[in-house]
């Protein structure tokens, strides 16, 4: 079993910045792949960037250029870092892990970015 939690989350002005981040606690020790995922209201979940245990990183192209994922494996956590944040970007957002085939998720943070 792996437990996630999410951190970060805010309210922001339209060009700003947040940091997100999701430590992983339980059984770490062979999480694979983790991630980022958001779901603004009315629409379906979808992928915002994910990770691999190399550092090997993926982003959604409305993302790219503005969001990095980074990964800390030695404290079992992994970041968010958002850039120039737009109004079309609020959404609750969920980490993600992939540990022995199974994947888990955090219960969320919920960014706001006004216009």
């Amino acid at each position: 079993q792996v437990q996630l939690v999410e951190s970060g989350g805010g309210l922001v002005q339209a060009g700003g910045s947040l940091r997100l981040s999701c430590a992983a606690s339980g059984s770490t020790f062979s999480i694979a792949a983790m991630g980022w995922y958001h779901q603004a209201p009315g629409k379906q979940r979808e992928l915002v960037a994910t990770i691999s245990r190399g550092g090997s990183t993926n982003y959604a192209d409305s993302v790219k250029g503005r969001f990095t994922i980074s990964r800390d494996n030695a404290k079992n956590t992994v970041y968010l870092q958002m850039n120039s944040l737009k109004p079309e970007d609020t959404a609750v957002y969920y980490c993600n892990a992939f540990h022995l085939g199974l994947a888990y998720w955090g219960q969320g943070t919920q960014v706001i970015v006004s216009s």
